[in-house]
């Protein structure tokens, strides 16, 4: 049934199989055929636009040159890991947005910190609960703080440099607090002038030709990295040995065109939900991948949907039935498995997904100093799945409109005290639903006069049809106990109904995933979660708090979700977000029944 690209001589890559039945190994085959006649890959390092929307592509193809780029000044990235190690610090904080913070989360998940160096942690939430969690567990004194943006105008990042520095000010005085500053950003970006005002101790540059979601092995990525002591060369060198085999200009021997190959036909064959089954050591990387190829495809109705995390289970739940009882499956699965740290059981759960004739790509990182070269061959396989599907794969259009919305609402709290008032369409116990009015008339007609919790998230689950995927949308802390709550709800639908999930905290899935959430396919059922804040933090020199911030967010995402025709509801918990979860788990097992 299955054809191995691997086995195929003309395709064959050493860390790369790709298991398709014939029909789509054929297509895949076509595709590098066209690439091949028309010398596509040298015009893909030529940086030709012309490959995709002949835009804008050609300015945002710097990350090609990278890591030659960083092996040459090496030395400045070494002397600076020293510098970190001599301050003695226990601590060090990056605050950052979307493709500024999920390389350096890969990295702090993936690798301890050298002798001497500080413990990384990342701030990518304006949940007060969890801003309060990092400022407990870090000492100001003690600590290096990254602010790190490209455009030096993150909303998210900026307020998180306001909070930390008013600490740090009061820990050690004005004098000395910039001295435990450092930013990452642009030139000549907003954040420039400020860490240069308030005397940071190091700016580091990004590439202007470089998006975001592209700069893991730029300073954004390879900053921290040198802040928790990697070995930079040896990451580096490991790096550049991919960056050669995918300059390859012969398609069928360079992985990371046969990878977007795959991507891109499968996208436009209806296999377009990418699961990823990633070694538990290098299990951090999902999030990244999850940005990268949401944000890069899913726009003008088109591209991927990226499932990171999501609880394996057996073969058949893995498709659906239509009416006419034919079979539906829409995955692609992705098994990263790490060499020298396997997990047995990923083993097997692969092998039985082949055996019931799941598409398959496995690929093999020989140890976790080979991220970079992941980087790398998902970076070019994006951009060539993205040249396929017919997109511009560095742009991120709808991103935009959710933060219009969200400047909004602030402005609008800062003028009146308030946000606009909600009415709820149901109530009970601490739950409240939200919905606009064309989902709450769909979700009323089909409960009717048995209104309860249960028959409203029955009717919004009974939405999910074959094809579709179901996405959490959770403005709530991200921490062990809500994450695992919100796994079993996604389990459960997956299981019932048959259809890919995704897991998503607010605000970061708006700096990753929501891309393709507003902008890709329209086959998403949304189940946006927000509560009560239990605490909440002033901002300094703000008339608002980090709980307005986070409140204006999650209302614009979904009014924006909304005016894309999308099928979503809200529901708001109380202050005990633990029992309400617990509540909403409970009704939505029994809407399922």
């Amino acid at each position: 049934m299955y054809q191995s690209i691997k086995d195929s001589p003309s395709l064959k890559h050493e860390s790369q199989s790709i298991y398709l039945p014939e029909n789509f190994a054929t297509k895949v085959e076509e595709v590098l055929e066209d690439w091949q006649k028309n010398q596509k890959v040298q015009r893909l390092w030529n940086k030709d636009a012309s490959l995709w929307t002949n835009t804008d592509e050609a300015e945002w193809l710097g990350w090609l040159e990278i890591t030659q780029k960083q092996l040459a000044n090496l030395d400045r990235l070494q002397k600076f890991a020293q510098e970190v190690k001599e301050l003695e610090c226990c601590y060090s904080l990056l605050m950052g947005m979307g493709g500024s913070s999920l390389c350096p989360e890969v990295l702090s998940m993936t690798f301890n910190r050298a002798p001497g160096h500080p413990e990384l942690h990342i701030l990518d939430s304006t949940d007060p609960d969890q801003i309060q969690s990092i400022a407990d567990t870090i000492e100001p004194t003690l600590t290096l703080f990254t602010v790190s943006s490209k455009s030096g105008t993150t909303l998210e990042t900026n307020l998180f440099k306001q909070y930390f520095f008013e600490i740090a000010q009061q820990a050690m005085g004005s004098e000395f607090a910039g001295n435990h500053f450092i930013a990452i950003t642009d030139q000549n970006s907003p954040l420039e002038r400020i860490a240069k005002r308030d005397r940071f101790r190091r700016i580091f540059f990004g590439v202007p030709s470089i998006g975001g979601r592209y700069s893991a092995l730029s300073d954004f990525g390879m900053v921290p990295a040198a802040v928790i002591g990697i070995d930079l060369a040896k990451f580096l060198h490991q790096t550049q040995a991919m960056v050669e085999t995918c300059a390859n200009f012969i398609p069928q021997d360079n992985p990371g065109v046969v990878l977007g190959a795959v991507l891109g036909v499968l996208a436009n064959e209806g296999r377009d939900k990418v699961t990823f089954i990633i070694s538990p050591s290098i299990s951090g990387l999902g999030a990244w991948l999850e940005q990268l190829l949401a944000e890069s495809t899913g726009k003008q109705g088109k591209g991927i949907i990226p499932v990171d995390l999501e609880p394996f289970g057996t073969p058949e739940v893995y498709g659906s039935v239509k009416a006419e009882r034919l079979l539906v499956r829409d995955r692609l699965f992705v098994y990263i498995r790490l060499e020298s740290a396997p997990d047995p059981a990923q083993d097997r759960d692969v092998e039985a997904l082949k055996q019931a004739g799941h598409l398959i790509v496995r690929i093999q990182v020989a140890d976790p100093y080979h991220l970079g070269q992941e980087f790398f061959r998902w970076q070019m396989a994006t951009a060539v799945a993205g040249s396929i599907i017919g997109i511009n794969p560095f742009d991120q259009p709808d991103v935009e409109a959710s933060k219009v919305v969200t400047k909004q609402l602030i402005a609008e709290y800062e003028k009146t005290g308030s946000v606009p008032s909600e009415k709820p369409i149901f109530e009970e116990g601490n739950i409240r639903l939200f919905a606009d009015e064309k989902n709450a008339t769909a979700l009323e007609e089909a409960v009717g006069a048995s209104k309860s919790l249960v028959n409203y998230l029955r009717a919004h689950l009974n939405r999910l049809h074959p094809g579709d995927y179901f996405a959490l949308l959770a403005f709530i802390e991200r921490n062990e106990p809500h994450q695992a709550q919100l796994q079993l709800i996604r389990q459960a639908v997956r299981d019932f109904k048959r259809v890919a999930t995704c897991l998503g905290f607010g605000p970061r899935y708006l700096h990753s995933t929501g891309q393709a959430y507003k902008g890709g396919p329209n086959t998403g059922v949304f189940l946006q979660i927000t509560c009560d804040d239990a605490i909440d933090l002033p901002i300094p020199g703000q008339k608002y708090t980090f709980g307005v911030v986070k409140a204006a967010q999650a209302r614009a995402d979904f009014q924006v979700l909304a005016q894309r025709n999308r099928r979503a509801l809200r529901v708001h918990l109380g202050a005990n977000v633990t029992a309400d979860l617990a509540v909403l788990g409970a009704a939505i097992q029994e809407a399922l029944r």
